[in-house]
């Protein structure tokens, strides 16, 4: 069966549409705006006149690619393509403005590819007792799964430990705008039109990081007048040696990797959390934590590698389940579907050769998303002879324009300027914007996993005789704790070397 399905995966006309669907995928996703789910919906008509497999490895192309194409307009102008690549704007952005935008690209890329091949590994060896695992927590676990992920803020606070929580609850509140979850009712609308359909997390997330970061490009108007770029550097690069520059951090490499797995079985979470725990965890064990956000490789390689190996993750409660693990996930069960497929735990006992291919495609799509990359990488390397004068413009409408795709709502235009400036209002004021964005992200997961579990039992009690949630409770007061202990550390630290400078 396994011979079958790679039989045809690896079949000239299979491959050639894999190759289109990787490239529009890396397109799609490097557009800010344009998320990997919008380039899945634009490719799943295209695929009813396939073959099943071959219509399902096409996706799978399109899905592994955009993953990674989000990494570019991170790296090269600080804005996360995809909200998978929120963690890689950290260290990637920065490292590019030191003058290795090549460097920054090809970490980013080799750790998309070996997470992405780690994660179709353990998927093949493990996907059905971790999804049996992922389908046995219930909404007291989730819950305090989010818990944890928001202990996160507090390694990604700065400088400022008041700032950060300030930036995190001012997220959290962004979340509980427009119309309840559970209920479906306006609340926080204050009766303005605007704001009846609430604050879309992308709008939210193209505002605070696009439009923040270009207003503060177009500061300097001398800058802009001698046109200088935006990214300063060089863009020779050696592919082969960044190559072992990642493989030479396997730990980071692995862990992330796993984490990016874990996260991806379970339903509702996704790149956009995953990438963060991966970057804060590689924080944590990392022997130079206050090097991380200055352009550290390890960033770079942790963030990309959580975000790819959640594509192979999400597959998992798919296969052995027919559960969805993200909406990107959904659409190719519905794809399934479409071909006559019954989806569900009988999936790879009748369709054994089917489920083979998926394994083998995912495969694929990996190395082709890779050699995609490295021959073009060059090309979007010329951002970086693009002068401000010239690319500031350009890249605010691709930011509008992917704005109102999202929903097709001139209202999301008015509430993108809005955040734009409350974003630059907070970078002005040293405010870091991670913990806003994490803030908004986990915002909604939280509130309705807390209320589905005390709709279903008012016992407040089981979040923690529940074994899962309690252990997850427990992990985030360790996070916080030793969070909050190295912030501590690190004033101490820079006040005892302010002493010290004459």
């Amino acid at each position: 069966m396994f011979l079958q399905g790679a039989a045809e995966v690896l079949s000239a006309p299979t491959l050639l549409y894999m190759l289109i669907g990787s490239i529009a995928g890396i397109i799609a996703a490097a557009i800010p705006g344009f998320t990997v789910t919008m380039a899945i919906v634009l490719t799943l008509p295209l695929t009813f006149a396939m073959e099943p497999l071959q219509g399902i490895s096409v996706m799978l192309s399109v899905y592994v690619g955009g993953y990674t194409g989000g990494l570019i307009s991170a790296a090269l102008l600080g804005i996360p393509g995809t909200p998978s690549a929120v963690a890689t704007t950290f260290d990637a952005f920065p490292m590019s403005r030191n003058g290795e935008p090549g460097r920054a690209l090809s970490i980013g890329v080799w750790a998309s590819f070996f997470g992405t091949i780690i994660s179709t590994l353990v998927l093949i060896v493990a996907a059905p007792p971790l999804a049996i695992f992922a389908v046995r927590l219930g909404p007291w676990e989730y819950f305090s799964l989010i818990v944890f992920a928001l202990s996160i803020v507090a390694s990604l606070v700065g400088n400022s430990l008041q700032r950060g929580l300030i930036a995190a609850l001012i997220g959290l509140a962004m979340s509980t705008v427009g119309t309840d979850p559970i209920l479906g009712r306006p609340r926080f609308d204050f009766g303005l039109e605007v704001l009846a359909a609430g604050l879309p997390f992308l709008v939210v997330l193209i505002g605070i990081f696009a439009i923040s970061q270009l207003a503060s490009e177009v500061e300097d108007a001398r800058a802009i007048q001698k046109g200088e770029k935006l990214v300063q550097g060089e863009i020779d690069f050696k592919t082969w040696q960044v190559m072992r520059e990642v493989v030479m951090r396997p730990v980071n490499l692995i862990r992330s990797s796993i984490v990016g797995v874990l996260i991806g079985a379970l339903p509702g979470a996704g790149g956009s959390i995953a990438n963060l725990v991966a970057y804060d965890q590689a924080k944590r064990a990392s022997k130079t934590p206050d090097e991380f956000g200055k352009g550290i490789a390890d960033g770079v390689v942790a963030s990309e590698s959580g975000n790819s190996a959640t594509a192979g993750g999400g597959l998992i409660p798919l296969i052995a389940l027919g559960i969805p693990g993200s909406a990107v996930d959904a659409i190719l069960m519905a794809s399934l579907m479409v071909h006559g497929i019954s989806v569900g735990p009988r999936l790879i006992m009748d369709n054994a050769d089917l489920v083979y291919g998926m394994f083998v495609a995912m495969a694929v799509a990996s190395c082709m998303m890779l050699v995609v990359c490295i021959v073009s990488m060059r090309a979007f390397l010329r951002v970086a002879e693009v002068p401000k004068w010239a690319m500031v413009p350009v890249v605010l409408v691709c930011c509008v324009v992917g704005a109102f795709a999202l929903n097709n709502r001139v209202t999301d235009l008015y509430l993108l300027g809005a955040v734009g400036l409350l974003g630059y209002a907070l970078r002005a004021l040293d405010y870091p914007l991670a913990p806003l964005v994490l803030g908004v992200i986990l915002g909604p997961i939280a509130e309705t996993n807390l209320r589905r579990a005390l709709m279903t039992d008012a016992d407040w009690t089981l979040f923690l005789t529940r074994p899962v949630s309690l252990l997850f409770l427990i992990a985030g007061l360790a996070s916080v704790a030793w969070a909050v202990r190295s912030h501590l550390k690190g004033r101490t630290q820079r006040q005892a070397q302010k002493e010290k400078t004459p």
